[in-house]
């Protein structure tokens, strides 16, 4: 199957494109935006094609009387290339939800999606014409793609975003949509579909997001709450608009006689990584927690780790070779727990714990093992 991308190179286009050729491992056919103005470029595009998705058009301009008129020449070019090479691939034509708000552009993309369909009736031809609500994500155009790049733009560039209209947005992130849209294709699906959407959130508790982001992630280097979906979504968005010369970040190293500890990765509520190096004869530890789950993982160097469940005396002895064989023990909570270099060398070892470090509630208690 060979799949054809108009507008291919625009926020959803270049996305599709990715998808199809490195997700879907299924051939996309060149487009240039050009080739609506050479009509045997056009012909020669839809020939080879035996599906286009149909995502060119036109989303702004100051005179919005161009915005109708132009995407809907490009839908009759569409049209018009087909008929003369004879070719009947299966279109997908993106519309939008802002067909039900009237405006020009919502106007001209039923339009558009009215004369597919017409012509697919008398062509026999396959049409798809798909209501698309509001997308975000990565690399789309800050001013014109959407109101969330426009956000994560200017709170990375120290500009103040402004709230125009503090509505219900539905929304739906690219990849849930470049997931719909091969459905459609894979299923030969045909008329009007409504692509549903994934998420519903006023802009103003998006923009209180993105800023939280930006307080906790840019300038303490803690990742956020990635609790939902749309969370997960929204901040990886976001990381695509950190500025150029964000990184690298340095990291605080606490050194001392027994070697450095150094906090990698912050997490708000969900944990803590971290590494230590330690030299020849030197014991970490002795402590023990209430609640917090942790890891010792070494990975470098010769490792004793011990660990004794309070008011009891056994004790529980392992010998790691990080060398040899990586390998880490959790420690249960109400257990004292220490960790010594037994090797000739460094000692390399990486922690995780399941809470960030509170200083005011730090669940630590020491006591010899």
């Amino acid at each position: 199957m060979k799949i054809g991308i108009t507008g291919q190179d625009g926020f959803i286009g270049s996305h599709l494109s990715n998808y199809i050729k490195y997700v879907k491992r299924l051939e996309v056919v060149p487009f240039q935006k050009s080739y609506f103005e050479n009509f045997e470029s056009l012909k020669n595009f839809v020939s080879q094609c035996d599906v286009i998705v149909h995502l060119a058009a036109l989303n702004r301009h100051p005179d919005e009387s161009v915005i109708f008129d132009t995407n809907v020449s490009l839908v009759n070019k569409l049209i018009e290339a087909c008929d003369s090479s004879s070719s009947k691939p299966h279109i997908l034509f993106s519309s939008s939800t802002q067909e039900y708000l009237k405006n020009n552009y919502g106007n001209s993309k039923e339009k558009g999606r009215t004369i597919l369909e017409n012509w697919a009736l008398n062509s026999g031809a396959k049409v798809s014409g798909l209501i698309i609500p509001n997308v975000f994500g990565p690399f789309g155009k800050p001013n014109y793609n959407s109101f969330i790049a426009t956000f994560c733009y200017k709170i990375n560039n120290k500009e103040i975003p402004i709230v125009q209209n503090d509505s219900v947005v539905k929304l739906i992130y690219v990849n849930e949509l470049l997931e719909e849209i091969y459905q459609v294709i894979e299923e030969k699906k045909t008329g009007k579909i409504e692509i549903f959407h994934r998420h519903e959130m006023k802009v103003s508790d998006v923009l209180e997001k993105l800023n939280t982001y930006f307080n906790s992630y840019n300038l303490n280097g803690q990742f956020p709450s990635l609790d939902t979906p749309f969370d997960l979504a929204l901040f990886t968005t976001y990381l695509t608009y950190l500025p150029k010369d964000f990184y690298p970040r340095p990291l605080k190293i606490n050194a001392d006689e027994r070697g450095v500890f150094v906090e990698t990765v912050r997490s708000a509520g969900k944990g803590q990584s971290s590494y230590s190096t330690t030299v020849m004869g030197i014991t970490r530890g002795n402590h023990f927690h209430t609640r917090k789950a942790e890891r010792f993982a070494v990975i470098k160097g010769k490792a004793r780790i011990k660990i004794r469940k309070i008011n009891e005396t056994d004790c529980k002895e392992f010998i790691i070779d990080g060398n040899k064989e990586p390998a880490y023990v959790d420690m249960p909570i109400w257990h004292t727990h220490n960790i010594t270099n037994i090797g000739d060398e460094e000692l390399f070892t990486i922690f995780w714990i399941n809470e960030p470090y509170d200083p005011t509630d730090p669940d630590t208690y020491f006591l010899e093992v």
